[in-house]
């Protein structure tokens, strides 16, 4: 095996798939923040013809990632999740902020209920207050942020992954997602130990075609979810391969030790 190989500096992200997890194993604890997508909901058609909703977390990308990973993941997740909704009720509803679950990594995949169903300002950077998450402004990034900030009191040396949307065929949500793509990348100016997953750029369009092979109804059916985690997990091994020095003491994120 060439080692230099995985660290070659014109790889582009998803240029190959990992298919057991790749260096994502490092990370024994992983909590993924998302809505309906991180859930694994499925949509159901009963005989009168009305949509159901159903989240089945064991096929969420989460649980595919500990499957192939062999890590343990948290799916701090529901259909329908906003940021909003997450910092103000959802996560202390559910015990989520709880220190027992505190996660090596963190993945947020937050944004397509806030934007492009209610339609709440994407805000700026401007709307974080550094000092007190309490004060941020109330935009999407205010909200996001404070998410970010939480968890960081939570634990301070964890890797967080802040996730995209992908393109797709309708140019108005386009925009919208190159617009959070762009705040996203400001965050990782902001809050240290942050990356950007970014499907906007490199994963599939997720076009007519995309969607009837990997979606059933509006949202994915088991082969879109196990695709996405590929993508996932292919992704954050790219990251860590392409900075590997921010992840050598990985282990010891949540203990007292530190390699000086």
């Amino acid at each position: 095996m060439n080692v230099t190989s995985l660290f070659n500096e014109n790889e582009l992200p998803l240029e190959s798939l990992v298919t057991d997890g790749g260096f994502v194993g490092i990370f024994r604890t992983i909590a993924c923040v998302g809505d309906s997508l991180s859930s694994g909901e499925f949509e159901s058609i009963d005989d009168d013809g009305k949509k159901h909703y159903h989240d089945l977390y064991d096929y969420s990308w989460g649980q595919y990632i500990a499957r192939m990973a062999g890590c343990k993941v948290y799916n701090f997740s529901k259909g329908g999740m906003t940021a909003k909704q997450y910092i103000e009720s959802f996560a202390e509803q559910r015990g989520f902020w709880d220190k027992e679950l505190a996660s090596q990594a963190y993945i947020i995949a937050l944004g397509v209920n806030d934007l492009f169903n209610q339609h709440m300002p994407l805000g700026s950077a401007e709307d974080i207050c550094l000092e007190d998450y309490t004060k941020n402004a109330p935009t999407f990034c205010g909200y996001y942020a404070a998410i970010i900030q939480r968890y960081k009191e939570i634990q301070p040396d964890a890797k967080f992954f802040f996730m995209t949307m992908p393109s797709s065929a309708n140019e108005a949500q386009n925009k919208i997602t190159e617009e959070l793509l762009a705040l996203l990348n400001k965050l990782t100016e902001i809050f240290s130990n942050s990356y950007v997953i970014d499907l906007y750029n490199y994963a599939p369009v997720y076009d007519a075609y995309f969607r009837e092979k990997f979606f059933l109804g509006g949202h994915m059916n088991a082969c879109g979810y196990i695709l996405t985690a590929k993508m996932v997990a292919s992704y954050i091994d790219y990251i860590i391969r392409h900075n590997m020095d921010d992840f050598k003491q990985i282990g010891f994120v949540g203990t007292p030790y530190k390699y000086r």
